[in-house]
C-alpha cells in the first residue's frame, strides 16, 4: 500500500516553469534535463514495485529532517521486518569506480550515489531511534535503466543493476511480510515528519519582470493556446483543458516563483495575460481561496 505517493519536486517544478517563461543558461539546462530523467527513472522504479504483491507500507520521496540535517529518500518499504531503504538512479551509458570516487566514462567525477545512501540510512536509523522505533534497515542502490554499465563495482556495495532487476523484485515477492498496527503507526508518523518547505538551493536567478506572462499548456509548456468559452486549446500539441483549472494552474505557479506576493485578481490577470476577465478570475479563485478585505487592497488565501 501506498502511504505516500510520488510527486514532482518543488526543484523539478520551477525549474519547468522558468524554462517555458525564460531562457536557461545550459547549465541550468542540464540540469533541468538530469531532473526531468532522475524523475522518470523514479516513476519506472514505482510502475515495477506495483507489480509485487506484498503487505507492506511505501512512502515515497520523503523529505525528512534529523539533527538538524536534511536529507532525502527516494522510496522507503516499511515491512514486518526489515525497512528497506532504496536510493534510484537513472543513469545511462558508461561510469566507472576509482577507489572512492565514481566517474562518468569521460572523466568527469560525479557524486557518489553509495555515499548519498549511506548518509541517509544513517540519518534514517538516528530519526528511528529518536521516534523510538528500533528497526533494521535494508538498503539498495537501484540502477534502473538498461543502458547503464558500471566498471570496476566491489562486489559488496548494496547495488542493483539493471539486469539484476527482474530476480530482486522475485526476491521482494517472495519475501514474507504482515503489517501490524506498530508498522502503520511509524508510516504515518514518518509521513507527519516529511517537510515541504526545505529551502530550494539549485535555483535559478529571476525577477518578475523578466518571465513571460501567460497560460502555458499543461502537457507541452507551450504558450500556443487559444482560449475558448470554457477551454483552452493548445495549438502545439491539441491538448485541452478547463479554464478554471488553467488559471489555478497558473496562480500555483505565480506562489511557487514568488511565496511573497498576495495573490490578487489584478495579480492574476497580469500574470495570465488577460485570458480571462477580472470577473472571471474571482469567480474561479473564490471556489479555492478566501477573499481578504474589501477594497482595491483585498487579496485572496488559499482555503485550509
Amino acid at each position: 500500500m501506498e502511504i505516500k505517493q510520488r510527486v514532482e519536486s518543488k526543484e523539478l517544478k520551477v525549474y519547468r516553469i522558468l524554462n517555458s517563461r525564460k531562457v536557461l543558461s545550459i547549465k541550468e539546462a542540464v540540469h533541468l534535463a538530469n531532473l526531468e530523467k532522475g524523475y522518470e527513472g523514479e516513476l519506472l522504479f514505482d510502475e515495477r514495485l506495483r507489480k509485487v504483491k506484498n503487505d507492506w507500507l511505501v512512502l515515497n520521496d520523503l523529505q525528512l529532517e534529523s539533527n538538524n540535517n536534511d536529507f532525502q529518500i527516494d522510496s522507503l518499504i516499511i515491512a514486518q521486518k526489515p525497512a528497506i531503504l532504496f536510493e534510484i538512479k537513472n543513469y545511462e551509458g558508461d561510469y566507472y569506480i576509482d577507489g572512492d570516487k565514481w566517474f562518468y566514462n569521460n572523466g568527469t567525477e560525479i557524486l557518489n550515489p553509495v555515499s548519498q545512501l549511506e548518509r541517509s540510512e544513517m540519518l534514517l536509523r538516528r530519526m528511528l531511534r529518536d521516534l523510538s522505533h528500533n528497526v533494521p534497515i535494508e538498503t539498495h542502490l537501484i540502477f534502473i535503466n538498461p543502458d547503464f554499465h558500471l566498471y570496476n563495482a566491489p562486489r559488496n556495495l548494496p547495488i542493483i543493476f539493471p539486469t539484476q532487476l527482474n530476480r530482486f523484485f522475485d526476491k521482494l515477492t517472495k519475501m514474507q511480510s504482515t503489517i501490524y498496527e506498530r508498522h502503520k503507526t511509524l508510516a504515518r508518523k514518518l509521513f507527519s515528519e516529511h517537510k515541504t518547505d526545505f529551502p530550494l538551493r539549485k535555483i535559478p536567478k529571476y525577477s518578475y519582470g523578466e518571465l513571460r506572462k501567460g497560460v502555458t499548456c499543461a502537457s507541452c509548456y507551450s504558450f500556443m493556446i487559444e482560449s475558448k468559452k470554457s477551454f483552452i486549446v493548445c495549438k502545439n500539441c491539441g491538448s485541452i483543458e478547463k479554464v478554471e483549472s488553467a488559471i489555478l494552474r497558473s496562480v500555483d505557479e505565480l506562489s511557487l516563483l514568488f511565496p511573497e506576493k498576495k495573490i490578487t485578481t489584478s495579480g492574476v490577470f497580469e500574470w495570465t495575460k488577460g485570458i480571462k476577465t477580472t470577473e472571471t478570475i474571482q469567480k474561479i479563485l473564490l471556489k479555492k481561496f478566501v477573499k481578504i478585505g474589501s477594497t482595491k487592497a483585498s487579496y485572496y488565501v488559499k482555503k485550509s
